[in-house]
């Protein structure tokens, strides 16, 4: 199983969130290329960068902080947020992200997405599917549908996607445990390279996900908070 450390940006730093809620900000370093050498030279390979400001705001933001890491590190980067648009797209792999994640524009724009996904293919392109009591959220999680996840990723599946990150928002930052029945289910129904995301609190979390069977885990305030360190990271690495 992959370990894939969260690097999440408002403002050019590095926060948390609870939940997905904006007013739970709390920043835990002003230098996001800081925290990524730390990653590196723990000996971790990849790095889930999100840039929050676009998405609320529907388009990249942060592409500084994602050009200066992937030109800074060797880390491969996957980025996410505020990616709506072919141009928004072009901006994020030209910035050196080896992989985007779409959730939103895989909710409103079906046709686009799948659109990326069969120029770039499925290895380069992850579906976002953040889910809040089983329905999808979108806008940086500001927005629910009525979409079902399980109806959601199997859409997908169907015309060729292989990774998705899979949020239960209810968990993101809470340091209670993932939603590992959640998890079994997809991985029970769908063929996918699941990427689990959310309620990380302890090492013994990331044995769970691995026992299920996902083929990564996204690691954020579980290590900001002192709950896992880099020597236990390192042992899945």
């Amino acid at each position: 199983m992959r370990i894939i450390p969260a690097i999440d940006i408002i403002d050019g730093k590095c926060v948390r969130l609870s939940k997905g809620d904006y007013n739970t900000k709390k920043i835990y370093n002003e230098n996001p290329l800081e925290v990524a050498r730390m990653f590196e030279g723990a000996g971790i390979k990849y790095l889930h960068l999100v840039d929050l400001d676009g998405a609320k705001a529907g388009q990249i933001i942060n592409r500084k902080t994602l050009e200066t890491i992937a030109t800074k590190t060797n880390l491969k980067i996957d980025f996410g947020g505020g990616i709506r648009s072919n141009e928004d797209l072009r901006i994020a792999f030209g910035c050196g992200a080896k992989q985007i994640t779409g959730g939103s524009i895989a909710v409103k724009n079906h046709d686009t997405f799948k659109g990326w996904v069969e120029q770039y293919g499925s290895d380069k392109i992850i579906l976002g599917a953040d889910c809040n009591n089983r329905k999808i959220a979108t806008a940086g999680w500001i927005e629910t549908s009525e979409l079902d996840i399980i109806d959601f990723i199997t859409a997908y599946e169907n015309i060729g996607i292989s990774y998705v990150i899979c949020t239960d928002i209810a968990k993101d930052g809470m340091l209670q445990g993932t939603s590992n029945e959640l998890y079994k289910e997809i991985l029970n129904k769908i063929n996918v390279k699941l990427i689990a995301s959310g309620g990380v609190s302890c090492f013994d979390d990331l044995l769970l996900l691995q026992e299920i069977g996902c083929e990564g885990a996204i690691i954020g305030k579980a290590f900001y908070e002192g709950k896992l360190t880099l020597k236990e990271l390192n042992k899945l690495c």
